[in-house]
């Protein structure tokens, strides 16, 4: 007879005590979980997290995944919490947890850990946080997220999850945006610079209007950037020149002149332009 998949990757399996080894009949094998144990648990007694910022996942990708674990198991343990008797909350891992699903896999294994409401919401949030693949609403909802049920500042926050603050805050700020723009950079129309540009364009209608056509035409940031300032009647002001003009000096200098360079902060120079030897000696005497 085949053996069942157990789901469990090469070598993970030695980390999870057999029945014999608990002195227990090898029958109806079920690990007994403890905090801070890896376990072997069933897939119906795990419940998803609902403060998993990441609430879209790649078709292909997952699909991909499951394709895997059905050939060569679980090779990371996903992370749990007890509820209670049998039950348990989903903390990370929540691609291999849907993947499993998908091969239908009865048994996954799972970090124990016990954690309360808020110490679980800060750790699932800090710990999908430093994923590479969440978009930046994700990002910007996690954040609200924590500082809102955990009662954390922009500051608090920032050193938490060693983050400059002003990051924080711009990605707070793009939960701002109308529906439409959000959507926008979930789906990867926009990116993070499109939508700092967009950001402060008033009306909405004209905030909506410049997006439009920034995801037609596929512009730049920088294009965009320059989409709003013409479209807001806002354009870069003229950078301060310096100013440079002709200037005779006079009898006491004979036929020289005098170039005069002025930048905008006040100071310059004087260049003095001479024809001859003698005009130079000349207004040479009559400064000194």
């Amino acid at each position: 007879m085949a053996q069942r998949k157990t789901g469990l990757g090469k070598g993970l399996g030695a980390l999870l005590a057999s029945r014999e080894e608990m002195g227990l009949p090898a029958a109806d094998y079920r690990p007994i979980p403890a905090v801070g144990s890896i376990a072997l648990i069933s897939l119906d007694s795990i419940e998803a997290n609902p403060w998993q910022p990441r609430n879209r996942f790649e078709e292909d990708a997952l699909q991909e995944l499951a394709n895997s674990i059905a050939t060569l198991g679980i090779v990371q343990p996903i992370t749990v919490r007890i509820l209670g008797e049998g039950k348990y909350q989903l903390i990370s891992g929540e691609r291999r947890f849907r993947a499993s699903q998908r091969v239908n896999m009865e048994t996954i294994p799972a970090f124990i850990r016990s954690s309360e409401d808020t110490g679980m919401l800060e750790l699932a949030l800090v710990e999908n946080l430093h994923r590479a693949d969440l978009n930046a609403i994700e990002l910007a909802f996690s954040y609200q997220r924590l500082m809102e049920d955990c009662k954390l500042t922009q500051d608090q926050l920032a050193e938490r999850i060693s983050k400059k603050r002003e990051t924080i805050s711009n990605y707070v700020r793009l939960l701002k945006l109308p529906e439409e723009i959000q959507s926008g950079i979930i789906e990867g129309h926009i990116e993070m610079g499109h939508a700092r540009a967009l950001i402060n364009v008033n009306p909405v209608s004209l905030q909506l209007e410049i997006y439009r056509q920034v995801n037609k035409q596929n512009l730049s940031v920088r294009a965009t950037e320059a989409l709003v300032k013409s479209a807001t009647g806002n354009p870069s002001p003229a950078k301060p020149t310096s100013k440079s003009y002709a200037q005779p000096l006079g009898a006491w200098a004979g036929k020289a002149k005098a170039q005069v360079t002025v930048s905008p902060k006040g100071n310059g120079s004087l260049n003095i332009r001479f024809s001859t030897e003698q005009e130079l000696k000349d207004l040479l005497d009559r400064i000194s």
